[in-house]
């Protein structure tokens, strides 16, 4: 099969939603929650610029590269501000786009970030540099991989616990998506070069972080530090059983709940 990239998908009505993914990945990580939010609201699910399908990069990579990107998209959807929901590098996308103002509320889902300086030296980049060279030798083999039982787990053993929601089709995408993510290694030396840097004090709309407890990558709670001890040391942290690394991909639809909670804290459905 061959997959389909796409710049964003927007469906629904009610209050502004936009939807963030993770490194490497593409706005279609949503796509098990995106029916239970477009019931509340007008949700934009965008795939990030230097990712497949996302439009490319002007210029030199920054960290400010895809908050930038971002906030255009919701420019050029009419979004002056909007509830924001991340995974992974996306949460942290969404936080930093909070501290610019353009956020009604936050829901960081395992956020990137958020580590110590130790972990960032020793484990986050470098797994990440290895990831594209994996995926990149994984990539023209998808189909056979996706195919099985045993390789679509394989294929998904870092980022969920339990791969009984994710089709085949999924993991083709997914894989060829990852595969074909240009400005991956230049954001990796973009963040070595300048670091994971938050104004959390210019946040004032709610913040919620959502973990799963079993998550591979980004483990829970070393990974959030920062977060928890200097950023949000009031923010609601809530710990999810079992679940890996992109609890969109597993429990879906407890994900569209807390998505739509956070928003409420922040506006009044009336």
């Amino acid at each position: 099969m061959t997959p389909e990239f796409t710049p964003f998908h927007r469906g629904g009505s009610g209050p502004p939603l936009v939807l963030i993914h993770g490194f490497t990945d593409t706005w279609r990580t949503w796509e098990l929650v995106i029916p239970h939010l477009e019931r509340n609201f007008d949700v934009l699910a965008i795939t990030m610029p230097g990712h497949a399908g996302g439009p490319p990069i002007p210029g030199e990579v920054t960290t400010e590269s895809l908050p930038d990107g971002i906030a255009l998209a919701m420019d050029e959807a009419g979004f002056a501000q909007a509830h924001l929901a991340g995974n992974s590098l996306g949460g942290f996308v969404a936080l930093t786009l909070a501290s610019r103002g353009r956020a009604r509320s936050v829901t960081g889902l395992a956020p990137a970030g958020g580590w110590s300086a130790e972990f960032q030296e020793q484990f986050a980049l470098d797994y990440f540099i290895t990831q594209q060279e994996m995926v990149r030798k994984a990539a023209p083999f998808a189909d056979q991989i996706a195919a099985t039982p045993e390789g679509r787990r394989q294929a998904t053993r870092f980022i969920v616990e339990d791969d009984s929601l994710i089709t085949p089709a999924m993991v083709v995408h997914q894989l060829v998506g990852a595969a074909n993510c240009a400005a991956a290694l230049p954001m990796v030396a973009a963040a070595r070069r300048e670091g994971f840097t938050l104004d959390a004090a210019r946040i004032g709309c709610p913040v919620r972080f959502v973990w799963g407890k079993a998550d591979k990558l980004l483990r829970w709670p070393d990974t959030s530090v920062r977060f928890r001890e200097e950023w949000f040391p009031r923010a609601e942290f809530v710990e999810l059983e079992g679940v890996g690394h992109c609890p969109q991909l597993e429990v879906p639809a407890e994900v569209g709940e807390l998505i739509e909670g956070t928003a409420r804290l922040g506006f009044s459905y009336g």
